[in-house]
Formats: structure tokens, C-alpha cells, sequence
């Protein structure tokens, strides 16, 4: 655990500096996904099955999943009590994201002229969900659900075998519960490259969204702008503000929730509180020492900065200038602080606020943006599956009062044939 007191001498980028990673990919890296995205792209199935072998060890018989596999997962691999759990979790995200559906609007600002904006469904998506070694239903509701809510007519989930070839059936039922029935065994920089290229079974896609590793992150970089992808996301992070009214218990224990994802895991407590860095390491040690994680943990937790603020102020300021993933707010008055709070993926008020209620079952969404992008975009939502296009009318009076002063703006800009269009419509007679 690293401490450091903070003043307004200190400057809060480089203690942002000290959270911040570097997402970028080695070399090998790169050009290994680029030798797999041209692969794909130029042998399409067999491609996807020759890199799953010798990648996940796994020899598939068939890339997508059968309905009779997921309705057997739902019935005899997952409990009614596991399918309640999940149902509901669907209906808090389905109540909090339809409040996100956007509607197209037209107005006539003048006489004879119409201006409007139409607000479609992206036709079809590509939802990339981990597998392997862990389990991720959590994921497919995050990603499908605000797809469905946008009114996405095509989804189709890629996510890696286990060795077996099978596919977790906690995802199966996930899917199952949404009426997702196009899911393929398929992960890797591989399954990007169906998604952006298709395959002689895998349809194209126009978006991929859904978090992966390094190989999955830099697949996704290389396909940006042949197709949509959500964000690069990085290593999950948390900071917490948090005041002398803070059970350092409850805050060790919210950092080890994040601690356990990764070894690069950021951890950052913003207090107010000087008794609390000593109290917080001796919460963390004990919980360390009966975590299942703790090899992974333990890491993580090793790097953890603890800033000392003199007020909720300061602490406010410096987690703008880091723009957290997840912000939690230990604090007295929650409500009060979250008015001087801009920059954030999501914030968690108060100490019965945990960050895991985001994860799961809350209903807002976790796929966040990491490593200070919160500065500028914004957490996984119902707009990311979506797409506008704005549209105009004139009457021939409307034209013929606004026609000057567009000539005149033409030939501002040199491009006489764009004068020349509006010019020919003058002299047209009536």
C-alpha cells in the first residue's frame, strides 16, 4: 500500500499518472491478431476452427450452438433458484435502460422548412462474452439487453469453449431467458474477425461490443471502423472516497472485490481521514488471508494508493482528474458529494452501495470505461446500439428566400458547383 498526503501544491495529474496503465499491445501482440484477422478473413470457417484448436485445444465439430444444447443446459445444468436469480437481474436492466430509448424529433424553425432526425436500431450486433476457465452470464445481460431495448433485430453471441468444446450453460441460460438463440463457440481475436469479416456461417456484424483480453482488445482495435466496437476497456479499477464515518472493513472489502479480477487491477482511496490507512491495511491483510484469490489479489492490493485530502473537496477534484471506473462514496452525506462529482463510470452512494450491486443485479450497467476514459465517454448503454440520421425539406418559396445567401457561401469556399445547384433551381420558372 502506497500513501501520499495531497495539498494544493500537489498536482493531481500525477497522482493520476501513478493509476493510470498503459493499454497498449506488444508488438507480437499485434501482428499475431493481425496474422489471425487475415486468416479468418480469407479462409472464414475453417479458419475459425483451425485457430480454436490450436489456441483453446479444442476440436469443434460445429461453431454454433444447437437450441437443443442451451434448452438441455436450462433444464438439467442450472437451478430454478440460479433462472429467478437471472430473470430478475433482466427486469432491473430493462427498467433502468429503457429510460435510455431516444426518440427522432422534426421541427420547422422556418417557414417551408423542415428539419428532423430519425433514430434507428443498428441491424445486427456481435456480443463477445470471456469463457473458458470462468463463468460471465452477467456479461451477456449487460450486452444484450440494452441491444434489445434499441430494438436490434440480429444478436449473436461469441464466446470461447471449455475443453470439452462445451459453452458455460450459465451463459446458455442467460441467452436462453433473452430469446438469444445465435451463439457460436468461438473466442479469441478469431471470433472479432467473424464478427467484422463473416464467415461461410457467421453473418457480418455492425458493432461488437463486450470486454476480452489482450488479443480480444487488440482484434477489436485493428476492426475499428471496418465495424463499430464499444470501447478498449483495461484493467478494472475502483477508487473510493471515503470520510472518518467509513467502516474500513467495508472499504477493504470493496477493494478486494476488485483486486480479485486482475494483478493490474487499479485501487485508489481518496479520505479525509488520517486513521485510516492504518486501520485499512490491517482490514485488508485479514481478508487477504481467507480470500480464494488472494494469489491474484494480493497484487493488486500491494499497489494501492491511499491519497490523504484535507477536504471532500479535494478528494472530489483529484477523482475527476483520474475519472474513474467505479466510484464509491464512503462518505457521511453521499448525496451532497455527488453533485461535485463529473467524471466517473459509475458512482455508488453511500456504505450499503457496493460496487458488486453494479456488477449483477442493480439494474444500471457495468461495462464502464476504464484508465481515465470516463473523461469522455460514458458507460455501456441503449445510444451504443443505435445510429441517427438527420433529414430536410423545402418548399420551392423556403428555397428560393435562403438560395443567395447559400450561393454566396459556395463561392466563400471556392466550390462552384455547389453554386451552380442552387443557382439552376432559381432559374427554373415556377
Amino acid at each position: 500500500m502506497n500513501s501520499i498526503k495531497y495539498d494544493k501544491a500537489t498536482s493531481t495529474a500525477s497522482i493520476a499518472a501513478i493509476v493510470r496503465r498503459t493499454t497498449e499491445t506488444s508488438e507480437e501482440v499485434r501482428d499475431s491478431v493481425s496474422k489471425i484477422i487475415a486468416d479468418v478473413k480469407a479462409r472464414g470457417d475453417a479458419a475459425l476452427m483451425a485457430w480454436t484448436e490450436k489456441l483453446d485445444g479444442v476440436k469443434l465439430q460445429s461453431l454454433r450452438i444447437s437450441d437443443e444444447t442451451m434448452k438441455a443446459a436450462m433444464r438439467d445444468q442450472v437451478t430454478q433458484e440460479d433462472l429467478r436469480v437471472l430473470r430478475t437481474a433482466v427486469e432491473h436492466l430493462r427498467t433502468y435502460h429503457e429510460k435510455q430509448l431516444e426518440k427522432g424529433y422534426e421541427i420547422q424553425p422556418r417557414p417551408g422548412v423542415s428539419l428532423g432526425q430519425r433514430i434507428v436500431p443498428l441491424r445486427r450486433v456481435g456480443l463477445y462474452i470471456p469463457g473458458g476457465k470462468a463463468a460471465y452470464p452477467s456479461t451477456v445481460l449487460m450486452n444484450a439487453i440494452p441491444a434489445q431495448v434499441a430494438g436490434v433485430p440480429e444478436i449473436a453471441i461469441f464466446t470461447p469453449p471449455s475443453k470439452d468444446g462445451s459453452v458455460n450453460p450459465y451463459v446458455l441460460a442467460a441467452a436462453g431467458i433473452l430469446g438469444i438463440k445465435e451463439i457460436y463457440a468461438v473466442g479469441g481475436a478469431q471470433a472479432v474477425a467473424a464478427c467484422a469479416n463473416g464467415t461461410e456461417t457467421i453473418a457480418p456484424c455492425d458493432k461488437i461490443a463486450g470486454p476480452g483480453n489482450q488479443y480480444v482488445a487488440e482484434a477489436k482495435r485493428q476492426v475499428s471502423g471496418q465495424i463499430a466496437i464499444d470501447m478498449i476497456a483495461g484493467p478494472s479499477e475502483v477508487l473510493i472516497i471515503a470520510d472518518q464515518t467509513a467502516d474500513p472493513e467495508l472499504v477493504a472489502a470493496d477493494l478486494l472485490a476488485q483486486a480479485e479480477h486482475d494483478e493490474r487491477a487499479g485501487l485508489v482511496v481518496l479520505t479525509t481521514d488520517e486513521s485510516l490507512p492504518e486501520r485499512l491495511k490491517a482490514a485488508l491483510d485479514r481478508q487477504l488471508e481467507t480470500l480464494p484469490k488472494r494469489d491474484i489479489a494480493s497484487v493488486s492490493a500491494a499497489n494501492l494508493l491511499v491519497v490523504l485530502c484535507d477536504d471532500l473537496e479535494d478528494a472530489c477534484r483529484v477523482s475527476d482528474v483520474i475519472a474513474p471506473e467505479h466510484l464509491e462514496l464512503m462518505v457521511e452525506n453521499p448525496r451532497a458529494l455527488l453533485d461535485k462529482v463529473n467524471y466517473a463510470g459509475s458512482v455508488f452512494l453511500g456504505s450499503y452501495t457496493p460496487e458488486a450491486l453494479g456488477d449483477y443485479y442493480a439494474g444500471t450497467n457495468h461495462t464502464l470505461p476504464t484508465n481515465g476514459t470516463a473523461r469522455f465517454s460514458s458507460p455501456l448503454g441503449v445510444y451504443d446500439f443505435m445510429t441517427r440520421f438527420s433529414y430536410l425539406e423545402y418548399t420551392q418559396e423556403a428555397f428560393m428566400k435562403e438560395a443567395s445567401d447559400v450561393e454566396h457561401f459556395a463561392r466563400l469556399e471556392g466550390l462552384d458547383a455547389h453554386a451552380a445547384s442552387v443557382t439552376k433551381r432559381k432559374n427554373l420558372k415556377p
